[in-house]
């Protein structure tokens, strides 16, 4: 499989992250403009060994022309705006995403708070929930602000010398989930949307637009099988994912993944019938207790299947005089 990326003139360069996710894969697409995919996060050694990653391939950052995001997450952007400065490449990522990554550090605060509204809600207790925004605090220092010159359009394309990468906007990962398609040689630059060791995560996210109601939150998981059974119709012979190994059969990883949602819905239907629960009580059922950095994501987890439960009818939402929201058989 490497062996067909370099004939495509494209290489792969896996770069750290602090992440349990383990290192982000950054492309650069030898092409005219000569283009990087993704950036990784904004530390020193995830720059070092971006650097040494290019050398190995007789390249500099100062050569750079193009950078391309395929989403919002920090080890995807946290070193575009110095690649930017240093190469005087364009940054290109989906329309709707740009005024996202200018106003980073803004931005980041409205996810906090939105994502403590939304444990509150959820039955998480407050020490969680201060640890938790603590920790995210934290985090955010890799990443970073940056100025988008080039935005994209889903459906637009973006043109090299040779070759045209075609902009799918494919949602449920994150709101900016970004796919860019070589349909001539049936390639896709997937970032998070497809990955092959684990499942994607449909982060329960605050819009890109800003406005969030914990009581009207977005349903990530949905929206993501969607995207998942749009990218399954694709003529692919290989993702390129934002982490880990290559991906040759798409349809065989998303069919996967897709009874892996439907097996996940129909356990926590079989709780909720014992008994009225929290997401959180429902999470505890599943995984027990799990470590703060974990705490959001098991959040999702489990509101991303009830939202699925809820549209079938199963399942209904059950709010108290405190605002805690229950979840019990319709």
């Amino acid at each position: 499989m490497r062996d067909q990326l370099a004939a495509a003139g494209i290489r792969m360069i896996p770069i750290p992250t602090p992440f349990a996710v383990g290192r982000i894969n950054v492309f650069l697409i030898e092409d005219d403009p000569l283009t990087l995919v993704d950036s990784g996060p904004n530390s020193g050694k995830a720059l070092d060994e971006l650097e040494i990653g290019l050398a190995a391939h007789g390249r500099r950052i100062e050569d750079l022309e193009r950078v391309v995001i395929t989403h919002q997450h920090i080890d995807h952007m946290g070193l575009v705006s110095i690649l930017a400065r240093r190469s005087g490449a364009e940054v290109c990522a989906l329309d709707r995403l740009a005024p996202w990554l200018a106003r980073y550090s803004t931005a980041m605060e409205g996810e906090d708070a939105f994502a403590e509204a939304l444990m509150k809600r959820h039955g998480f207790a407050e020490d969680v929930r201060y640890a938790l925004r603590t920790l995210t605090h934290s985090y955010r220092a890799w990443g970073a602000s940056c100025r988008v010159t080039r935005p994209l359009a889903d459906g637009s394309s973006l043109p090299f010398a040779d070759r045209t990468l075609h902009v799918l906007h494919r949602p449920g990962h994150s709101p900016s989930d970004t796919v860019f398609h070589d349909a001539e040689r049936r390639l896709l630059f997937g970032g998070d949307h497809l990955l092959g060791q684990v499942s994607s995560n449909a982060l329960v996210t605050r819009p890109l637009d800003g406005h969030a109601d914990p009581a009207v939150r977005p349903r990530p998981l949905a929206t993501y099988l969607e995207s998942m059974r749009a990218t399954r119709e694709m003529e692919l012979d290989l993702v390129l994912p934002g982490h880990g190994d290559l991906i040759e059969d798409h349809r065989a990883l998303i069919d996967e993944r897709i009874r892996l949602v439907d097996r996940r819905a129909r356990r926590l239907g079989a709780l909720v019938a014992e008994q009225p629960r929290t997401a959180h009580e429902l999470a505890y059922a599943l995984w027990g207790n799990v470590a703060v950095t974990q705490a959001f994501l098991t959040l999702s987890e489990v509101l991303g299947h009830l939202d699925l439960l809820i549209e079938d009818g199963s399942v209904i939402e059950v709010e108290d005089d405190h605002g805690v929201v229950r979840f019990a058989p319709a």
